[in-house]
């Protein structure tokens, strides 16, 4: 066991539970939740606390939440929601796939020290420490501002232990480019977690990633391009071949988002027809297919408890 960073402080990784290990309670952008709050759905604190509360009452303990600075990151309301819910959150640091122009001109271990402090003394003057940090590319492949990004994450990690998550394009391969940057860097495999891996069928990729030594976050719930059922059937290939602790199981889903988007799924109406049971999704629709394919409950119950712990273990 070890202890990790939680918003509200240490937390055993013996104490997670079953834990989602890459969600979003509130997707915005920098400093809407502070200055901009009528901008996002009415009422978005309360609607999370409740959908937590929920999460809670079907036997999930710990949520990842992969929300960078660039994404809206707001740290003080994670900790709120932790508090109010008796789920226990972890944040992160790093970036995302948008790119403030400044970036271009920082020093790589000038950014990795950045990640550093959050981790170790705190994000700004809260004094809450990020417990994982971020890199992300996606189908554009590794741009060269995410590579320095990716290579400051390899850096703060190897100053902190703190594992790594990768948003990633699965169906570009573009994990293979992030890969290769973080083996130049030093970086244990066994400390990283390729996400978005269910957004492909390929299984012979995704045995590559796993056979490097990464994790997998089968964590796009119900998703689009791939159906629920597809990526289940996928997550069942993965499991029989012996790869159960290595895979993150989990929906990218955002509790609160902007009000009144026109987006796929960002009014509250659309987002309730694609995922009517928030971030109770796998339990209720997903474990039910896999019983449907022939897994047994004990492996079952163990999915959303063995790899996460696993993985912030460093096993």
């Amino acid at each position: 066991m070890a202890l990790i960073n939680s918003v509200l402080g240490p937390l055993d990784t013996a104490e997670m539970g079953e834990t989602l290990i890459h969600e979003h309670l509130l997707s915005s952008s920098t400093g809407i939740p502070q200055y901009y709050p009528e901008l996002l759905d009415r009422g978005y604190m309360t609607t999370i606390v409740r959908k937590l509360k929920e999460a809670k009452a079907g036997g999930i303990n710990t949520i990842v939440d992969a929300t960078t600075l660039d994404l809206g990151r707001d740290v003080n309301l994670l900790a709120e929601a932790s508090r109010r819910s008796g789920v226990n959150i972890i944040c992160c640091t790093g970036w995302w796939t948008e790119k403030p122009r400044f970036l271009s001109g920082v020093p790589v271990d000038r950014m990795a020290q950045g990640f550093v402090r959050e981790i170790r003394e705190g994000i700004g003057e809260t004094g809450i420490r990020a417990g994982i940090l971020k890199g992300a590319s996606d189908k554009a492949g590794v741009l060269p501002e995410e590579e320095k990004v990716l290579r400051a994450v390899a850096r703060a990690h190897h100053e902190t232990g703190v594992p790594i998550m990768l948003h990633s394009c699965s169906p570009g391969q573009v994990g293979r480019r992030q890969i290769a940057i973080l083996k130049e860097e030093g970086v244990p495999l066994n400390r990283v977690k390729m996400d978005h891996s269910n957004d492909t069928t390929d299984l012979e990729y995704l045995y590559w990633m796993l056979e490097e030594g990464c994790y997998l976050g089968m964590d796009r719930y119900p998703g689009e391009g791939v159906s629920p059922r597809g990526r289940t059937k996928t997550l069942k290939a993965l499991i029989d071949a012996g790869y159960k602790d290595r895979l993150g199981v989990s929906h990218d889903w955002s509790l609160a988002r902007w009000a009144a988007s026109d987006s796929l799924i960002g009014s509250p109406v659309k987002r309730k027809q694609i995922n009517p049971h928030d971030y109770l999704y796998i339990k209720k629709v997903v474990f039910p297919m896999l019983r449907e394919m022939g897994l047994s409950e004990e492996v079952i119950d163990s999915i959303l408890i063995d790899a996460p712990r696993q993985f912030f273990e460093g096993v």
